[in-house]
């Protein structure tokens, strides 16, 4: 301030508008500034939430069950035809022998999908129990998920800011979700509907055409007994 001239009107003009030169390079420092933070803080969002979100899906397949077998069966299909009670039935058919090897396998699957997503971005205690849960699939031993079920659930309430869950209360213990064939019989009834409505609208398009041509058929003949009598009466 010290070294501003205000001696004559060309002082004055040229000192405001190095003062307005100044404050636009300042402005624009800073919006660049804050347009570099806050890009970087929407690519942690993006991350925060992607990573969120993986590990919620991780938590309904690893903790989905309250009831019922709460273990991983690590049986392959290969093992279910090896087995002696498949000794008398053809290589293709072990399912027969086995009725439960495609939904133990199916939730196998899915378990073992869900360990490599918590592999992937779980926290250090979540990576050591599902790699140790990964090892015990790979021995052929049935594992079993409550720990890291409980892992998970304290973590993901963690991140949302949710009150941990009650010491005092006493929840069972989680397993893997059991798939449903629901989703598959709606789909078989829909085909189905939509097989019947396609003969229903073949039938009805049969039938407005044989209208069609009747009535065709009619006129014509009306037409025919006209043209004689307009012969018989000349």
């Amino acid at each position: 301030m010290r070294n501003l001239d205000f001696s004559s009107w060309q002082a004055v003009l040229s000192t405001l508008v190095g003062l307005a030169v100044i404050t636009l390079i300042g402005v624009g420092i800073r919006l660049m500034f804050m347009q570099i933070v806050q890009a970087r803080r929407e690519r942690e969002n993006r991350q925060i939430n992607e990573r969120l979100r993986t590990l919620i899906a991780a938590y309904k397949t690893l903790g989905g069950s309250f009831t019922g077998d709460l273990s991983v069966d690590p049986t392959h299909l290969r093992d279910v035809q090896r087995r002696g009670g498949t000794a008398g039935v053809e290589p293709g058919n072990a399912e027969l022998a086995w009725p439960s090897s495609d939904r133990s396998r199916r939730i196998r699957d899915a378990v073992e999908a869900a360990l490599s997503d918590i592999l992937l971005l779980g926290t250090d205690e979540q990576v050591r129990l599902a790699a140790r849960a990964a090892s015990e699939l790979v021995a052929g031993r049935p594992v079993h998920t409550a720990e890291l079920v409980v892992s998970l659930r304290d973590f993901i309430r963690g991140v949302l800011d949710l009150e941990p869950v009650p010491a005092n209360l006493d929840l069972p213990k989680q397993g893997p979700s059991r798939p449903s064939s629901s989703s598959k019989g709606k789909g078989e009834g829909g085909r189905e509907e939509g097989k019947q409505g396609g003969r229903g609208g073949g039938m009805g398009g049969g039938g407005m055409g044989g209208g069609l041509a009747a009535g065709g058929l009619g006129m014509g003949l009306g037409a025919g007994l006209t043209d004689e009598a307009e012969e018989g009466g000349r």
